[in-house]
């Protein structure tokens, strides 16, 4: 039960980390060899929130592959993907076909058989 908690955790500070990119991207302005755009990039916050996810993220991450087998904790990586998609649909109001909901059961299923 508790990689399981972990492996959620895990997924959503992955998913926070690729939501925030998303949103660091949005903010960006037209690239250029210019002080004011290093400057714009270094101050825009989205992309610190996103380091921050993505270094919380790795760090759970080498916790969980030191106490758990390799075998149990990879697959349950993929729970990002669903995560992912709920992102897709309720922050970035983008259509989520039936096809991508089935595939997103077949991947919650696929990780209720790895931990039974």
């Amino acid at each position: 039960m508790k990689l399981i908690i972990l492996a959620i955790l895990q997924s959503i500070l992955l998913c926070g980390g690729q939501i925030l990119m998303k949103m660091a991207l949005n903010a960006f302005d037209k690239a250029s060899w210019t002080w004011s755009f290093f400057v714009s990039q270094l101050t825009n916050w989205w992309w610190l929130a996103c380091g921050v996810s993505f270094t919380a993220a790795g760090l759970l991450w080498m916790y969980i592959l030191k106490h758990w087998s390799f075998s149990q904790a990879y697959p349950l990586s993929s729970l990002a993907y669903v995560f992912g998609m709920i992102a897709a649909m309720l922050i970035f109001h983008e259509q989520i076909a039936w096809t991508q909901w089935v595939g997103i059961l077949l991947i919650m299923a696929g990780c209720y058989l790895v931990v039974n």
